[in-house]
């Protein structure tokens, strides 16, 4: 346990685990972490610089800004950041080498940028296949291609890449995912008819990536399954050979004693319906705890007690369903309080199914008030075997 008063601690060693399963999935197309939204809120440095070590290939980001932050830290592999606005900082992206996504109004800014810094920025055009959201409209697909036929022969753009998004490849048996292979496939044949020399086609998220390997042609992009959590609903992580990284804990701030019939928390939603204990535990709403998880779990010690009441800002509180605890050897009182995680902890689809809500949810919304500690033991090996490496030469 560590000794801060409320933590995620992200197992690096579970994540490379992660990462090495599905290079093997995926093989001979290569992986793309994807970490944005600060790594789904397991820390976007840290987790970029584990997932390359593992042999991610490719690094994946929403916004521009997240890549020019992995740049800053010295990261250098291909960083692929797609979602923009008009406020996009396109000349940082370009100047920072990264590579940009565009769906259509983008690529003049993007030209714009490459003009004023003298060079060509680095482009993956995306396809609207059926999702609906980004993505250039299969109509004006054919105009894009000869815009960025053109840029790429004055030398303001290479581009490199053909992609799309899939929309419902977590339900493997839906026919709408046969027609979105189907309509990249020819987005892609249209680029090559076009004079454009793709590289990379990439389609599959996590989900397609266990389960289509139709989509998996060059690159695939995987977010949840590297962070150890599964797309499906009737799989869990261990059934896709993947490790949780987050684990979310905590201490048991107090305890105490209660007659039935005690309200507990706002609006007395839950009563007591015996004398018990009560246990504060310290996080809440402001830590990216759901406010609707009545009845989640928490595991103290062995075994696993609900939440009870409406979680608050700051705070929740299981019910341990008997008296005699406080003041004795068995209270409670600081130990530790896992709210999910790994093996022996509540999985974090009981807090998603709580929640109702998706697991991908649950962990991104974990705030920065909650510090993040890193498990590493990989690197406190290599670190270990260095310095006494050193002795040796020493001695």
């Amino acid at each position: 346990m560590t000794s801060t008063e409320r933590a995620a601690e992200i197992d690096l060693d579970a994540l490379r685990h992660n990462i090495r399963h599905l290079r093997d999935i995926a093989h001979p197309a290569r992986v793309m972490a994807v970490v944005k939204a600060d790594a789904y809120g397991h820390g976007a440095v840290p987790v970029a610089r584990a997932a390359l070590e593992a042999g991610a290939a490719w690094l994946g980001v929403a916004h521009v800004s997240e890549g020019v932050r992995l740049r800053k830290a010295g990261i250098e592999a291909p960083i692929l950041a797609w979602l923009h606005t008009s406020g996009t900082d396109f000349v940082a992206g370009v100047e920072h080498g990264l590579d940009l996504g565009i769906s259509g109004w983008e690529l003049e800014h993007v030209t714009a940028a490459a003009r004023e810094l003298e060079r060509p920025a680095i482009v993956h055009l995306k396809i609207d296949t059926g999702l609906g959201r980004n993505g250039c409209p299969p109509d004006k697909w054919d105009a894009l291609l000869s815009r960025a036929a053109q840029y790429q022969e004055e030398g303001l753009i290479r581009v490199v890449g053909i992609f799309s998004h899939l929309a419902m490849a977590d339900e493997p048996a839906r026919p709408e995912t046969d027609l979105q292979v189907q309509a990249f496939r020819e987005a892609v044949a249209a680029a090559e008819n076009a004079g454009i020399d793709v590289e990379i086609r990439h389609l599959a998220n996590t989900p397609a990536t266990f389960s289509r390997p139709d989509c998996h042609f060059d690159l695939v992009r995987v977010g949840l399954g590297i962070y150890g959590l599964s797309p499906f609903s009737d799989q869990g992580s261990a059934d896709l050979g993947l490790q949780p990284v987050m684990t979310l804990s905590t201490t048991v701030s107090n305890c105490k004693e209660v007659p039935a019939g005690q309200g507990v928390s706002y609006g007395y939603a839950y009563r007591t319906q015996k004398p018990t204990t009560l246990g504060l535990i310290p996080v809440g709403y402001a830590d990216g705890v759901p406010r609707i998880a009545t009845g989640a779990p928490v595991l103290v010690g062995t075994r696993i007690y609900p939440v009870v009441g409406r979680i608050a800002m700051d705070q929740l509180v299981i019910d341990f369903g008997t008296t005699g605890l406080v003041d004795t050897p068995d209270s409670p009182l600081g130990k530790r309080a896992v709210l999910f995680g790994g093996t022996g902890s509540p999985p974090v689809e009981d807090w998603a199914a709580a929640a109702q809500t998706i697991n991908y949810e649950v962990v991104t919304r974990i705030s920065g008030r909650v510090e993040r500690v890193y498990i590493d033991r990989t690197q406190d090996s290599v670190q270990n075997r260095a310095q006494e490496a050193g002795r040796d030469g020493d001695a």
